[in-house]
């Protein structure tokens, strides 16, 4: 292996705060390393070339200009202009903790792979609503925790907001797909058939911010549903009988409400069950009765987004064999080369 040479790949959309807040967070990182970041401005009518300027003198910063094609070209754009043999992607709505890329270099230095996945977590100044999403995609009882960090292995496929992809990776595999979102897993997926290792290193976390509203959220959860059954369809051997469990969760809930308004009240009361043991965790994960209330709505809000999104893709993907982007056009963005 030699010597590693980041480059962290940061595409954004009209979000100059958030590009703040992130290159605040570099300045903080512990480490003597030599690192460079690649801001990659995807068409925003609101860019953030002031923000990369005051900052420019302090941190080696490369900032470019292209036309809108999604976070997933944009980062194969910021990948093919990079200076380093080991790229890190980030979403422009996360924070780097102190000891990130500490962390990073001394597993790829003992354990080299050559695409990491990295979990997330919330930060303390994070919004109640902020962290009640956290629980909800990262709970053990809700992901399974894979996004928490709980677990890790070989064919985790790792999630862009926070991921790691050898040069040699990338040029073999050709980076993201045009689907969004969705263009992560795939990309794993591909690596992992061409033979490269995926882990979860799950002590490289960032802070991530995610949705900060509840609409915003459904709409999140829903196109992930959406988009699972695709890859299914791309990737077959990626089949998995956990992605119906959202979907299961949903019209369990229904049927229970619906069999306890004719007296029979076992279902439901399983459901309030699990529900009072999210309170229980969230509770104490968070040391709030608010964030607590609100983790069982995000639940909800993820599940039956989630699993709405992935039934009704099903049916027309998986079923009625739909062509995925004649029939989602909106999951899919539009090649500009």
């Amino acid at each position: 292996m030699s010597a590693l040479h980041f480059s962290f790949i940061i595409p954004v959309f009209n979000r100059p705060d958030e590009v703040k807040e992130l290159l605040s967070s570099f300045e903080t990182l512990e480490g003597d390393f030599s690192f460079e970041i690649v801001i990659i401005e995807d068409g925003s009518t609101t860019d953030c070339k002031s923000v990369i300027d005051s900052f420019s003198s302090i941190l080696n910063i490369a900032y470019y200009f292209k036309p809108n094609s999604g976070p997933g070209d944009s980062r194969n754009y910021g990948m093919s202009m990079a200076k380093g043999n080991y790229f890190i992607i980030l979403d422009s709505d996360c924070l780097l903790p102190k000891h990130y890329l500490t962390t990073v270099n001394l597993y790829l230095s003992s354990n080299y792979v050559d695409c990491f996945g990295g979990p997330d977590a919330a930060h303390p100044s994070f919004t109640n609503l902020q962290k009640a999403i956290n629980f909800a995609m990262t709970s053990f009882i809700t992901t399974g925790g894979i996004r928490g960090g709980k677990i890790s292995g070989d064919k985790f496929q790792p999630r862009s907001f926070n991921m790691g992809l050898s040069k040699k990776a990338f040029e073999d595999s050709g980076g993201f797909g045009l689907i969004h979102p969705g263009e992560d897993p795939d990309l794993s997926i591909r690596l992992n058939n061409l033979g490269y290792e995926t882990v979860l290193i799950t002590e490289a976390y960032v802070y991530h911010k995610r949705r900060i509203s509840w609409k915003k959220f459904y709409q999140q959860v829903h196109k992930f549903g959406m988009v699972r059954p695709i890859l299914n369809k791309w990737h077959p051997n990626t089949k998995r009988i956990t992605y119906w469990f959202p979907t299961v969760f949903l019209l369990g809930f229904i049927i229970s409400v619906l069999l306890f308004l004719f007296g029979f009240q076992v279902p439901l009361f399983l459901y309030g069950s699990y529900l009072l043991l999210a309170f229980i965790l969230s509770l104490v994960a968070n040391k709030s009765i608010t964030i607590a209330i609100q983790s069982i709505l995000a639940i909800f809000i993820q599940f039956f987004g989630y699993g709405y999104g992935f039934l009704k893709s099903t049916i027309a993907i998986g079923i009625l064999n739909r062509n995925p982007k004649e029939h989602y056009p909106n999951l899919f963005f539009k090649d500009v080369k």
